[in-house]
């Protein structure tokens, strides 16, 4: 009988026949990203200017790399920005009437929006070098990736159990190691999920990103979005596929090396008071934990880690945030008075910049352009909850279930509407189809999968000692979703349906113009209205139409998201 036991197996460092590939992954990785590095530092951007896509199959590896490395610089940017963005909202009361608004606006503005206004800072910052295209693609990314992470960072901090905030206050945890040791592990689970959705996400808006068109500006980055860009301007139905499947083995690597990690490992931080079994451990985790060389690096990044967490750092108590203080009504009455003046100044400025070549009727046409698009939003968001809630808590309850679904959720969230253009454009060509109702679909490929995402990560986040009460309690059917499921997964739910409902507003660029060789079709609707106006240059109407846009989505989340978002926050701390 053999004397180990599986605590100290776990312990012992297995002989290792893995170091030595553990080993080349890393160096391999490593040199890969030299690569893409060099051909970024110092480039001039007339060289990038000369080379042209090649379709040519052999190239996409390359293409791959490049796109990837982007997408994960964007991801790392956005996770800064959800950590300070995101805390700062959830920790004040003041700041949040501020930034939640803010956060609403950005989430719903078209990625051609940014574009305009971007490229050329980018590109001066960088006169003449591919940095600064770099740079604007990247940044074009983080736009697709952060608000979700915030927003999903937000709730959970939001929604915190008043008994583990006391517990913190009892240990005398200062902010910073309140912050790593409850405020992060309580939103992992949730975040994670997230995170995987906003890689997906930028995946979506790839094509935009490294193939931008903005008036006389324009320039081509090596990628895969710039390949299926230069595929579809050729009417190359092979090459689109062989972009479809480098995407696809793209997705289920970095699903396998890194999120099937992630999400076992954020399973440790779920919030409840009974053990539940947990599915087979991910091949990559046993491979970390097992090859010697990876174990070094790991107990060395998590004892520094463990070292930072630690640090009692606190701001001077004057700059403190006290979150239990009473609101003061003079100081409210001064802060709302300060946005006000801004928010008037701004809105001054802008009136002044349309204003000197727009007249009203282009504030009509865009309103009326608004409501069409509006009516759109509402109709597929009814039709994602109603079919991906359902769906999505079966999943989050199976672990099973959640290891098989996971990539392919992620390559569905990953599929550019852009590679559905052909079939969609000719099968309205030939039916003679009315493109404002047919145009639609595609909207709905990019916005569902926020609310599957969150649902999932909802489900899976249901406490293991809830699920025993209700099976003793033999609660099922209707009664079963209406007092268990439902309000357990409430913030989830919401928080999908507020970044659901910005993406498709944002979505709406790509889904209401639709061409494939030589036909375009377009719907109507504020999308069409931006994208025309950003191809032609006219960045008045581009303003026009994301202040449009942006007004909507405020009065939109005013009546119906935010005063839900609260209902679900005040059940879940109170109950």
């Amino acid at each position: 009988m053999s004397n180990y036991t599986p605590t100290a197996l776990a312990g012992r460092r297995l002989p290792n026949r893995w170091d030595g590939a553990a080993l080349l992954l890393v160096v391999g990785l490593l040199l890969a990203l030299v690569g893409v590095g060099r051909g970024t530092i110092a480039t001039p951007l007339t060289v990038l200017q000369n080379q042209p896509i090649h379709l040519n199959p052999s190239w996409l590896p390359y293409y791959a790399l490049r796109s990837t490395a982007r997408m994960f610089l964007a991801l790392l940017f956005s996770l800064l920005f959800t950590f300070t963005y995101a805390t700062l909202a959830a920790k004040s009361r003041r700041a949040a009437m501020v930034l939640i608004p803010i956060l609403d606006i950005l989430q719903s503005v078209p990625i051609l929006g940014f574009l305009t206004f971007t490229t050329v800072f980018f590109l001066r910052l960088f006169p003449g070098q591919v940095m600064g295209a770099e740079l604007a693609s990247v940044f074009v990314i983080f736009t697709s990736q952060a608000w979700n992470m915030a927003f999903s960072f937000y709730q959970s901090l939001t929604t915190l159990p008043e008994d583990l905030q006391e517990a913190a206050r009892c240990f005398r945890l200062s902010p910073w190691q309140k912050f790593w040791r409850l405020d992060v592990p309580f939103a992992m689970p949730g975040l994670v999920w997230n995170t995987m959705l906003s890689m997906s996400g930028g995946w979506f808006f790839v094509v935009a990103s490294e193939a931008v068109t903005v008036g006389n500006t324009n320039f081509t980055l090596p990628g895969i979005g710039s390949y299926v860009a230069t595929a579809l301007a050729q009417e190359n139905l092979p090459a689109i596929f062989y972009a479809i499947c480098t995407m696809l083995v793209v997705i289920f690597l970095y699903d396998q090396l890194l999120f099937r990690p992630l999400v076992a490992w954020s399973g440790k931080f779920r919030f409840e008071t009974t053990a539940t079994l947990s599915g087979p451990e991910p091949w990559m985790l046993k491979l970390l934990r097992r090859t010697a060389l990876f174990r070094e690096i790991g107990d060395i990044l998590s004892e520094r880690l463990r070292a930072l967490t630690r640090l009692r750092l606190a701001l001077p108590a004057r700059y403190q945030v006290n979150e239990n203080a009473e609101p003061s009504r003079m100081a409210d009455g001064l802060w709302f008075a300060i946005i006000a003046l801004a928010a008037a100044f701004a809105a001054w400025k802008i009136y002044l910049f349309i204003s000197a070549t727009l007249h009203w009727r282009d504030l009509t046409q865009a309103v009326l352009m608004g409501i069409f698009t509006m009516t759109r939003v509402v109709v597929l968001m009814v039709v994602a909850a109603l079919i991906w809630v359902p769906i999505g808590v079966w999943i989050g309850l199976r672990p099973k279930a959640t290891r098989i679904a996971q990539p392919l959720a992620q390559f569905l969230a990953a599929f550019p509407a852009n590679l559905l253009f052909p079939p969609v454009v000719l099968l309205i060509v030939h039916f003679h189809l009315n493109p404002d109702i047919w145009l639609t679909p595609l909207m709905l490929i990019g916005t569902q999968w926020y609310v599957l995402f969150n649902v999932v990560a909802g489900a899976a986040a249901f406490p293991g000692d809830m699920k025993e009460a209700v099976a003793n309690f033999q609660i099922k059917g209707f009664l079963w979703w209406r007092k268990v499921m439902i309000p357990g997964i409430l913030p989830y739910l919401v928080t999908g349906a507020i970044t659901a409902s910005g993406n498709a507003w944002n979505t709406s660029i790509v889904a209401e113009v639709a061409s494939w060789g030589n036909n375009t079709l377009t719907a109507h609707g504020l999308g069409a209205y931006i994208a025309q106006a950003t191809a032609t240059g006219n960045t008045p109407r581009v303003v026009l139409g994301v202040v449009v846009m942006s007004g909507i989505v405020i009065i939109f989340n005013r009546l119906l998201w935010r005063p839900l978002y609260a209902y679900a926050t005040r059940r879940t701390t109170l109950g």
